[in-house]
Formats: C-alpha cells, sequence, structure tokens
C-alpha cells in the first residue's frame, strides 16, 4: 500500500491506496488539522494514532509520497515520514515525471495538487480535460490534447466565502455548507446557501462553456475536493464526479517515478 499525503491550506489529509493492475483502491482516509507550531514528533503521534485507529503499522506501506502547498508544515511532515516510517518521503514538483508537458512558461509556480489533480486526469480522461478541485480555493486546469497543461483558473473557496460574508457583514450568519433546496432563498440562511452554493454552480458552468470556446472544442469536466459534494448536483455540464482523485493521483505518480 502506497501512503498519499496531501498538505493542503487548512488540513494534511493521508490516505492509503492499493494499487494492483493499474487499478487504484482507496483502503483509509484521514485529515489532521493543519498546525503551524506542531514539531515532527506531533505530527508523528497524531499520524501513529490515526494507523491505529486502522489497525495499520507503518510497516504495511510499502512508499511514501507528498504534496504540498504550505511550505512551512512540509519540512516537519518530511521529518515525520522519515522518522516514522523510515524512508524518504517522494515530494511532487513539477520536475517529477508527470506524464504531461507545459504550456505556461513557469510550471514551478502551479500549485503541487494541481499537478497531481491534472497528472491523474490527463492519464485517465478523456481530452481535452478540466479538473476542478473546490477546496479552501476552487482551481482550475486544463489539459489540452497531448496532455500539455496549458493553465487554468483559481477563484476564492466556498468556506472562503461564507466566511467572509460572516465577518464583513453586521448581521448575516456563519453558515455550514450544503446544497440548498431552492435558488429563490425564503429567509437570509436560504439566500446565502444559494447565493454560495448555486452561484459556485452557475460559475463553473460558465467557465467551462468559456474555456471550451477558448479551446474550440468540447471538454470532459472532472469535480474533485471536500466540498464538491454541495455543488456537484446542481452543476448543469456533463461531469464527473471524482472525490478521491487526489489521493489516487499522489499514488499513481509515486508507481510512476518510483515503481519502475
Amino acid at each position: 500500500m502506497i501512503l498519499a499525503i496531501d498538505i493542503g491550506n487548512t488540513t494534511v489529509t493521508l490516505g492509503g491506496v492499493q494499487t494492483a493492475a493499474q487499478m487504484y483502491s482507496l483502503e483509509f482516509t484521514a485529515r489532521i488539522d493543519i498546525n503551524y507550531e506542531w514539531s515532527a514528533g506531533q505530527y508523528e503521534t497524531s499520524i501513529r494514532q490515526l494507523l491505529e485507529n486502522e489497525n495499520l503499522s507503518p510497516s504495511d506501506f510499502r512508499g511514501i509520497i507528498i504534496s504540498s502547498v504550505v511550505p512551512p508544515v512540509l519540512t516537519p511532515l518530511q521529518e515525520c515520514v522519515r522518522r516514522l516510517f523510515g524512508t524518504e518521503p517522494l515530494l511532487v514538483t513539477s520536475e517529477s515525471d508527470l506524464g504531461m508537458t507545459f504550456s505556461i512558461p513557469h510550471p514551478e509556480k502551479v500549485g503541487r495538487d494541481r499537478l497531481v489533480d491534472a497528472a491523474w486526469a490527463a492519464a485517465h480522461y478523456p481530452l481535452p480535460v478540466i479538473t476542478v478541485d473546490l477546496g479552501t480555493a476552487t482551481t482550475f486546469n486544463v489539459i489540452q490534447e497531448n496532455r500539455v497543461f496549458c493553465g487554468g483558473a483559481i477563484a476564492p473557496g466556498l468556506d472562503m466565502g461564507l466566511n467572509a460574508l460572516a465577518e464583513r457583514t453586521a448581521q448575516l450568519p456563519r453558515l455550514d455548507l450544503q446544497t440548498p433546496e431552492r435558488i429563490i432563498g425564503r429567509n437570509t440562511e436560504e439566500c446565502i446557501l444559494s447565493g454560495t452554493i448555486v452561484g459556485m454552480a452557475a460559475m463553473l458552468d460558465g467557465m467551462v462553456q468559456r474555456i471550451e470556446a477558448e479551446l474550440s472544442s468540447p471538454v470532459t469536466l472532472v469535480l474533485t475536493g471536500g466540498a464538491a459534494r454541495f455543488v456537484e448536483p446542481l452543476v448543469l455540464h456533463p461531469h464527473i464526479y471524482d472525490p478521491n482523485l487526489l489521493l489516487k493521483g499522489l499514488a499513481f505518480l509515486y508507481e510512476r517515478n518510483c515503481g519502475k
């Protein structure tokens, strides 16, 4: 089993991925809230406990791979992996064998999570393909024919929008994410959910339509990320919902870079 670790802006997500005959199955997932003050030892204690909860031990994993968009957390987690698993983790960068090329000027500036999403989509879905990852931010990746990463877009995430409404207004409440039952809200809470969730779905449809026009080609649309489940039922464009795309993508890149 491969341990995939994604260091995001708010959480560290771990997934145990079994790979066999080019099939990738997620055996478990767990999350740790980002803590900038934690040492390698504290992350080690937390991950050890998560593994014990799954009746797993470090010896059950034949490799570790990490993607990170939070440099201050990467260093203690690398040390944690060395201590807990006795191995050096593979780090995803634009120099990794991603199975795709770039037509943008500075691929090294693309978020590591975006690289993983794009690499998996380029290898597993009809091209051209757009991945949309709805997390702390909403990120779009566009991969053209011949597996060429040509760019994308970044927008605020759903939670970011809800937090901003609550923090920057006097009377609007902070709501938890949920799929609204109607578009025309009948009270403040319904109006906020409609504007946030339905508005995001409409934005996705509009962005995809414009990207297709710019490419002069229809695209495959793939939705993923922690908040995608709230938006996905409202997206009108034909799409695939793959909630585990990033973790499977990490395991795929481990095999591609270390499994040869």
